[in-house]
C-alpha cells in the first residue's frame, strides 16, 4: 500500500514542513559524504542505540549530552530508498496537519512524537547495540494526527499486483488501520523470533502513531484561533474534510 494523494485542503504554506524534509536531505548528504569510518563514528554519536541506556556499564557514565540521539535520530536515515519514501509520506500527510495545528505547534508536535517513538523502541529493544535511524516514527505521530483528525479523508494508494499497479480510493482511517496493523504483527512477530541482525523499528512506529494520535486533541487549535473552512473551500470534488 502506497499512498499517492489526499483529498485534505489547506490554507498556509507548509513551511515547516519543507524545513524538515530540507533538513533530512541535508544531513543524509552529510551521511553519504563520510567514509566508513566516519560515518561508523557519526552514527555512534547520533543515532539511537539502545543497549547504551539499559545494560550495565555499555554507555559507561552518561550525561544529558548522550540523550540526543533520542532526538537527532529521527534526522538519519539508511540509504536513499529509506529517505525517500519517508519524506514522500511526510509531504504527503504533513501539510495538511501542519495547516491545522499552525507552525509552532506542528514542529513540537512532530518532535514530540518523534522522541517518543525513540523511547518506545528503546524499551522494547533494550539490549540492541544496532543503531537506530529514521524519520518515521515521527512520521507516524503526523500519520495518527491524520486519522484522527480527518478519519473519512478520501486517500488514493498504489497496490502492486503481480507487477501490476492498482489504484484505489480509500478512507483514511481504512489505510491508518492496515498500516497500524501491520507494524504491530511485525513488532509482535519479531519479538517472537528475535534477529541479532538490524531490521524495521515497528515498535517506534506504534509509538510515534500511539503518540500522534492521543496528543492531537491537546495540540490542535482552537476554534476561536484558527478559522474553520466553508462547505466550497474544499478540493474539488471533496468537502473540507477530505470527504466526497
Amino acid at each position: 500500500m502506497f499512498p499517492l494523494r489526499i483529498a485534505v485542503p489547506t490554507r498556509f504554506p507548509p513551511t515547516v514542513t519543507w524545513t524538515l524534509i530540507a533538513a533530512n536531505a541535508v544531513v543524509f548528504l552529510i551521511e553519504v559524504s563520510l567514509g566508513p569510518r566516519e560515518l561508523a563514528a557519526f552514527l555512534a554519536r547520533f543515532a539511537l542505540i539502545p543497549a547504551l541506556y539499559f545494560l550495565p556499564g555499555a554507555g559507561g557514565e552518561l550525561t544529558p549530552a548522550d540523550y540526543l540521539p533520542f532526538a537527532t535520530n529521527m534526522f538519519l536515515h539508511g540509504g536513499w530508498l529509506h529517505l525517500i519514501l519517508n519524506m514522500w509520506t511526510l509531504w504527503l500527510f504533513g501539510p495538511p496537519i501542519e495547516d491545522r495545528l499552525g507552525h509552532g505547534g506542528y514542529l513540537v508536535f512532530y518532535l514530540v512524537c518523534g522522541i517518543v517513538a525513540s523511547i518506545t523502541h528503546a524499551v522494547f529493544n533494550a539490549s540492541s547495540t544496532v543503531p537506530a535511524l529514521g524519520a518515521s516514527g515521527a512520521i507516524a505521530g503526523v500519520l495518527g494526527c491524520h486519522m484522527r483528525l480527518f478519519p473519512l479523508a478520501r486517500l488514493v494508494i498504489l497496490i502492486p499486483i503481480l507487477f501490476i499497479p492498482f489504484f484505489f480510493e480509500v478512507p483514511a482511517f481504512v489505510f491508518a488501520g492496515l498500516w497500524f496493523l501491520m507494524q504491530v504483527l511485525q513488532a509482535t512477530g519479531e519479538m517472537l523470533m528475535p534477529s541479532a541482525a538490524g531490521g524495521v523499528a515497528w515498535w517506534a512506529h506504534i509509538g510515534g502513531f500511539v503518540a500522534g494520535f492521543v496528543l492531537t486533541p491537546a495540540i490542535r487549535r482552537s476554534r476561536r484561533a484558527y478559522r474553520f473552512y466553508y462547505p466550497d473551500e474544499g478540493v474539488l470534488g471533496f468537502d473540507p474534510l477530505g470527504r466526497r
